[in-house]
């Protein structure tokens, strides 16, 4: 506070942002007075109510696994006990507050820091998060943090950094979704420095020689003090003709004032600067007698808590390590390692004297890296492992080939995916036999989460396959993971059923990639044309124990949601959705959402498939990325809703990008929306002939059962708008074939429509296929498929219509209108509509005659029954039920069902 000297209008500014909730960077050189102004604005915020949660990481500090974030989240211990299970054992892992069992997530500690950040911001309204000296936040802290911040809103935020480590906007700030508030901090001028140096060194220049000083020292207060220092330790003071002794760097100009020190204290502040955290335990035993350090504490340049030496600015302790000779330097880390009570500190110090490989120190770093594993520090670990790796003696190949590739999977499991293919394939060129095969399998991994071309992964794979072991676990983990990475059902099926083999006896740990083996065992079987294994589903199933593998987790949902069981699709991915959630795996959660908007598009429920939708692309452009779906899915809701221009551009958008990465599967859905936005459009010849490249992709890939696509009926309605019946009854052989295999409720609704407009189309017997049709919509249930449903009625007024069936076409068609408008289908509710203008030539049925629907739902309705009975008895959506009283209220001149009953027998309408 005392040296907050000549900042008046940079606080104000600072201090506003802050208020208003923008989030505040502070910047500028070293020991320009960031930190004091940083902790000014937390003083004011502390003074005001607010809850400050901070942190000041240092240089020393940085590979300190969450050390940063532990002491950010130390205010909020109390709530970690609340956090689900994954996020509370990853607080309690940063926090130190429990000991660590299983290796910690790195996604799940982002996850607890939001969660306890939103916990903060429901017991006070005012949250500060403030960071000094961002740039030296260790990794692990600065991800979490990362991850929190752009996920909270109305936050004050404050960090500071220097201008040159500030090139990059620290935590992304500039990301947030308020403006942020970059404040360069700027030299000070005589008047405020004069009061600095009196405050600190309590002396007072003459104007003149001040002015020499600020002139000299650029106006940085720490720069002025220091000079001041090297003025004061002069004989005499300089004369206006002399120099100042002003030294060519701030390096030497410290290691003056540390070469100034005794032998005793000089050796003591060498030893504190080479700590992480230099606590007095561990500079007792290494030989400090704590009144050794009572001169640089009046020199000011630390100073000693109860526990703990703390240097009074970052750039001492650089100074004091930049001023130590190599040799010197090695050796004080050496007595460090003999004595600190961490065994982490151990080893760092350890690495930093090790000259030459040592079975023993690289021993003792590879533990150090399994512990910061553990505890979700994967990044920190990576360069552990990397180092234990180096000092690895050339005549232990094997160890020095494990810890490379514990770095290189520490790497990938950080998302660093470029530097984990690297290390990856630098391992497999020097390995073979198993090793050669995990570090291949890596690779692959690296790959398929990377989005590199599918061949990679898929091709990597099989390399590690031929290099591992026969018959070993780990090709049973190599086939489980072709299983995933092969578009072609017939080979993921033949590597499914060798990992389900090879994993059958493995160790509980694999439990979870056997599960998924089984999974893509059941799904790869049915798309290659084999009945369904319901007992294979039903021991995967038994096999989580409610935790859905990573590797084939949405199979189920996938598999339900083809044979129309939506709700069982529906609750599998919510509930999947809630573990990710506390995983804080936000690449699977986008996923999960793109899988539940699919699943209310095909069940017609439109406006929660939108949602949706929105809710996985708002989460696609926080991660940077999206699935290929996910567009093509927003396409769906397009062209369903009407809007056929904006559906057709991602469709084109689509399939340029798949056949830039040759994506079979992103090709084949991009096709299937061309080709349905083409019949939506009126176009059935681009409809037909997009319909046709679709089925040859699917064929070419040996799909004999496409579970997530259903184009066969709209295909044959396309051939039979251009007249081509031939290649409409080899579509519909194709379909009936698909409905022997697997009867399903929109096989059943399909191969009604398609034979209606194939009668149609060559002079059937058209009141057959009607009848059937109805059938059909009797047997589906109406909350089931009711898009498919409104569809057989509006190919019922058309076949009604050719017919010349004017009234039964318009009775079908105004139905159609109905249930189309109930569900927000706006596209076929304007075909049914363009429709029914048709049926006006010839007589015109009178403005007040009820349709048959109409007639059905007025009489049950005056004889009192509800309109979830109505529904229920006319297979009709309770929707449905509203739409069509409304109208029969028009058209009998009514206003309530008490009149209804009256009303139809004053015009005499009789059931049918």
């Amino acid at each position: 506070m005392a040296l907050v000297f000549g900042r008046d209008a940079v606080l104000e500014q600072a201090w506003g942002a802050l208020v208003r909730s923008e989030p505040v960077l502070l910047t500028g050189p070293a020991g320009i007075g960031k930190s004091v102004l940083w902790r000014e604005l937390l003083d004011r915020a502390r003074q005001a109510g607010w809850l400050v949660l901070t942190c000041a990481p240092a240089e020393s500090e940085s590979s300190l696994a969450l050390a940063a974030l532990a002491d950010l989240l130390r205010p909020l211990t109390a709530q970690v006990a609340d956090l689900p299970g994954p996020q509370r054992a990853a607080a309690d892992a940063a926090l130190l507050t429990a000991s660590v069992g299983d290796a910690v997530d790195e996604r799940a500690l982002a996850a607890a820091t939001r969660s306890l950040f939103d916990a903060a911001a429901a017991s006070n309204p005012r949250v500060v998060v403030a960071v000094d000296d961002a740039p030296w936040l260790d990794p692990a802290s600065e991800r979490a943090l990362n991850y929190a911040l752009r996920r909270i809103n109305g936050w004050a935020i404050l960090v500071s950094a220097r201008s040159e480590a500030a090139s990059r906007t620290p935590l992304d700030l500039d990301r947030l979704a308020v403006p942020l508030c970059r404040i360069e901090v700027g030299p000070l001028g005589a008047g405020a420095l004069h009061h600095v140096l009196r405050d600190r060194l309590e002396v007072t220049f003459s104007r003149p020689l001040l002015s020499r000083i600020v002139r000299d020292c650029g106006g940085n207060p720490l720069l002025a003090m220091e000079l001041a220092r090297a003025v004061l330790r002069l004989p005499q003071l300089p004369s206006p003709a002399e120099d100042l002794p002003f030294p060519a760097t701030m390096t030497s100009m410290l290691a003056d004032r540390v070469s100034a020190l005794r032998a005793a204290c000089r050796e003591a502040i060498r030893l504190a600067a080479l700590l992480s955290v230099a606590n007095l335990r561990d500079l007792q035993a290494a030989g400090v007698d704590l009144s050794d350090l009572d001169a640089a504490e009046d020199a000011r340049l630390l100073s000693v808590t109860e526990s703990t030496v703390h240097f009074s600015h970052p750039l001492y302790a650089a100074a004091v390590r930049a001023g130590m000779a190599a040799g010197l330097r090695r050796r004080l880390h050496r007595r460090l390692a003999d004595v600190v009570a961490d065994p982490d500190e151990r080893a760092r110090q350890l690495a930093q004297c090790a000259t030459a490989p040592d079975a023993a120190v690289a021993a003792e770093l590879e533990a150090a890296a399994g512990r910061q594993r553990r505890r979700g520090a994967p990044q920190i670990a990576a360069g552990l492992y990397g180092q234990a790796a180096r000092l690895t003696p050339p005549d232990s190949p094997a160890d020095q080939g494990r810890r490379r590739l514990a770095a290189a999977r520490c790497l990938y499991d950080s998302g660093d995916y470029r530097a984990a293919a690297t290390a990856a394939d630098q391992v497999a060129e020097e390995s073979s036999g198993d090793r050669l095969a995990e570090a291949l399998l890596l690779r692959a991994e690296v790959a398929w989460s990377a989005d590199e071309p599918l061949a990679v992964p898929a091709e990597t794979g099989e390399r590690a396959l031929a290099a591992a072991s026969a018959g070993s676990p780990l090709a049973g983990r190599i086939h489980a993971y072709l299983s995933m990475f092969h578009d072609s059902p017939e080979r993921a099926r033949r590597h499914a059923e060798a990992a389900c083999k090879l994993l059958a006896d493995t160790a509980p740990g694999d439990a979870e990639l056997l599960s998924g083996s089984m999974l893509q065992l059941f799904y790869n079987e049915i798309r290659s044309g084999h009945s369904p294994r319901l007992e294979l589903l039903d021991r995967a199933l038994a096999l989580e124990e409610n935790r859905p593998s990573w590797l084939a987790g949405t199979i189920p949902a996938v598999w339900w949601r083809s044979i129309d069981e939506h709700d069982l699709a529906r609750t599998r991915l919510h509930d999947m959705l809630d573990q990710a959630t506390a995983l804080g795996d936000e690449p699977w959660q986008h996923e999960l959402l793109c899988h539940l908007g699919e699943t209310e598009l095909v069940a017609g429920r439109y406006d929660d498939a939108a949602r949706t939708i929105t809710a996985a692309r708002e989460l696609g452009e926080q991660l940077g990325t999206g699935l290929v779906g996910e567009a093509m899915l927003a396409g769906q809701v397009d062209v369903h809703r009407g809007d056929v221009e904006r559906a057709r551009k991602v469709a084109e958008a689509g399939l340029r990008r798949a056949e830039a990465v040759d994506d079979p599967w992103a090709r084949r859905i991009h096709l299937g929306l061309a080709a349905f936005t083409a019949l939506s459009d009126g176009r059935a010849d681009d409809a037909a002939e997009t319909y046709r490249a679709l089925a040859a992709e699917a064929d070419a890939a040996g799909l004999a059962e496409p579970l997530s696509q259903r184009f066969e009926p709209d295909w044959i309605e396309a051939c039979a708008a251009v007249g081509d019946l031939a290649t409409a009854r080899r579509v519909l052989d194709r379909l009936v074939e698909r409905h022997e295999r697997l009867p399903r409720p929109w096989t059943t609704l399909g191969l009604a429509r398609s034979r209606a407009l194939l009668a149609a189309a060559e002079g059937g017997d058209t009141a057959e296929a009607v009848g059937r049709l109805e059938e059909a919509r009797a047997a589906v249930p109406p909350h089931l498929l009711p898009l498919d449903r409104a569809r057989c009625l509006l190919v019922a007024g058309v076949v009604q219509r050719r017919a010349k069936r004017r009234r039964l076409a318009r009775s079908a068609l105004e139905e159609a209108v109905a249930e189309f408008a109930a569900i927000g289908a706006a596209g076929f509710e304007r075909r049914a509509r363009a429709e029914l203008a048709r049926v006006g030539a010839g007589r015109t049925p009178s403005s007040r005659e009820l349709t048959a629907t109409e007639q059905r739902v007025a009489h049950l309705a005056a004889r009192g029954q509800t309109n979830r009975a109505i529904a229920d008895a006319l297979f009709i959506s309770s929707k449905t039920v509203e739409a069509n009283l409304a109208r029969v209220y028009h058209k009998l001149g009514i206003a309530s069902r008490a009149e209804l009953g009256a009303a139809m027998a004053r015009r005499g309408e009789t059931d049918r």
